[in-house]
């Protein structure tokens, strides 16, 4: 997943902040100080808690690039974790009742996926597209 950050100057430092994502901002004294920033923050930003009702923003596909307005990847573990509770909050299902219809034994197999800790195989990925037919793998792990 990828998001824009709109870079500014400000005297002998840079500061910048993300289009899509309102107060997702990081600052820094040189451009490759910035870069690693941007990452960073977002990362941050979007590794929300798993009880949290918020939803960030999805990344806009029609911003322009330019000198100033840059593309910034997510960790792909922390991508696939907000995909996974992105589309579960959209459907309406608590943690729970997607485990069950994931077919989980247990409620904490399927928390995991929604953490940057999950390692999930190709069989639990097919169960979330299942479940989640609008989840993309590819803007998970785009980078």
């Amino acid at each position: 997943m990828k998001y824009h950050f709109k870079i500014h100057k400000e005297g002998n430092g840079f500061w910048a902040q993300c289009i899509e994502l309102q107060g997702c901002i990081t600052e820094a004294d040189t451009i490759a100080a910035l870069q690693e920033n941007m990452q960073d923050a977002l990362n941050l930003y979007i590794e929300e808690p798993s009880n949290s009702k918020d939803l960030a923003a999805m990344p806009d596909q029609s911003i322009k690039l330019s000198k100033t307005v840059v593309e910034v990847s997510i960790d792909p573990q922390i991508a696939f974790a907000f995909l996974v509770r992105y589309w579960r909050i959209k459907h309406g299902l608590t943690q729970q009742e997607a485990s069950k219809r994931m077919g989980f034994d247990k409620i904490y197999s399927y928390q995991r996926l929604e953490t940057k800790k999950c390692n999930p195989s190709l069989k639990t990925m097919s169960m979330v597209k299942k479940l989640y037919p609008e989840f993309s793998i590819d803007l998970a792990v785009s980078v």
